[in-house]
């Protein structure tokens, strides 16, 4: 019976695995997908990767959170799966609804379900995970609007990632060691552009895989069924394991809908809200990256907005109405040439520019779409709390 309980509980794990890796590969290489920078099959290979690093290097910290730390009670094998179940449940029914669900969130909400209904809660910690939740959006937030009031125009200037014919980079076989350089049409800005696309996605799986392989993990290392890296392996195998797969699909989704975000905004977004979970990650609180970066994106927006007054209109209440529309506002950057030198700036400074020029419409999201999102983020967790608490509290199950 042991031993079914076992093979079930990894069954299991490998499932919220595999949803980890469905969703969390379109969020990291979505872009670059889409602007045919990789093919999924190098960018599933890269979340493989990197989602295995960020899970061995960062991801043990969270795993003893969930695993030991948020609950006196001892995992048992089918305490394990019941906990797993809601994790894998609610992930799977996002997944086919389109919305996604913090997966994160919903293993704290599952285990605190536990813990409240055995008395066994560890309420520091439980109230030191709900206040990061809390105030890591806020952070996102005023980062990005930093970065979209001081930054963001100079970096749509020089940042612009053009597409040459030919390959990006060849391979000189001549000398006794092959030489990689550049392709025949290829500039330095177009190298280096592309290589930030293509490290940003890289750096989003790491973050991935830093905060969600606990969540498929911990539970069978916290009742000590699988020691804690043979438990990151078979979490980080799972992720894989979905991001050739289902993630295929996910890929083209986010490639195909971030047309309207342009390419800087979601290097800046995606650098902030992975910069924040990875560091969360590190202090052990599981994190919820699809809500930070919805506010590191309104962030954003909001700066680029505020660039029409400065600081002493600020005071005095003359503030435009903020919309993260006013990303879409800036005009493509023009490339560079051949030697790879930036194009001149040309941008207005803060407080010269015309409202007229950054639309109020909210044409990089919806906004009735994007509450609704952060509304589910946050009730899904709370239905697996309760959920779990009504099973663990009425049935003999721990």
């Amino acid at each position: 019976m042991v031993e079914v309980l076992f093979a079930l509980g990894l069954v299991v794990a490998v499932f919220v695995g595999f949803n980890i890796g469905g969703s969390s590969t379109g969020v990291a290489f979505g872009p670059a997908v889409g602007s045919n920078t990789l093919t999924k099959l190098s960018a599933a290979a890269l979340m493989t990767v990197f989602a295995l690093a960020g899970g061995l290097l960062v991801g043990p910290a969270v795993v003893k959170s969930l695993g030991s730390d948020l609950v006196a009670t001892q995992f048992s094998p089918l305490v394990s799966i019941v906990v797993l179940f809601f994790i894998g449940t609610a992930l799977f029914l996002s997944n086919v609804a389109g919305v996604p669900a913090s997966t994160s969130m919903t293993a704290v909400g599952a285990i605190a379900g536990l813990g409240l209904a055995e008395q066994t809660l560890n309420e520091g910690l439980m109230l030191e995970i709900v206040s990061w939740w809390l105030v890591s959006p806020i952070i996102a937030f005023w980062v990005s609007g930093v970065i979209g009031r001081y930054f963001y125009p100079t970096l749509v200037e020089w940042f612009a990632v053009s597409q040459s014919e030919g390959a990006l980079v060849t391979v000189d076989r001549s000398g006794t060691i092959p030489r990689v350089e550049l392709g025949d049409n290829t500039t330095p800005r177009e190298f280096v552009g592309t290589a930030v696309v293509i490290g940003i996605g890289c750096y989003m799986g790491f973050s991935a895989g830093a905060s969600n392989v606990a969540n498929a993990v911990a539970p069978l290392v916290g009742n000590g069924s699988l020691d804690l890296y043979p438990a990151i392996l078979l979490g980080g195998g799972a992720i894989g394991l979905g991001a050739f797969t289902i993630a295929r699909r996910t890929m083209d989704t986010v490639g195909n809908d971030l047309t309207d975000l342009p390419l800087v905004a979601a290097i800046v977004v995606a650098a902030v809200a992975s910069t924040i979970v990875t560091f969360l990650s590190a202090l052990g609180i599981p994190a919820s990256f699809v809500i930070i970066a919805t506010m590191s994106i309104v962030g954003l927006g909001w700066g680029r907005a505020t660039r029409t007054t400065t600081l002493s209109e600020t005071v005095k209440g003359e503030v435009p109405a903020a919309s993260v529309g006013s990303l879409t506002a800036d005009p493509a950057p023009t490339v560079g040439d051949r030697t790879g030198n930036p194009p001149p700036e040309d941008h207005e400074p803060i407080g010269k520019e015309s409202r007229e020029d950054i639309p109020t419409a909210s044409d990089l999201f919806e906004p009735g779409t994007t509450a609704r999102v952060i509304f589910l983020q946050n009730v899904v967790p709370s239905i697996a709390t309760v959920a779990a608490y009504l099973v663990f509290r009425y049935l003999p199950i721990a």
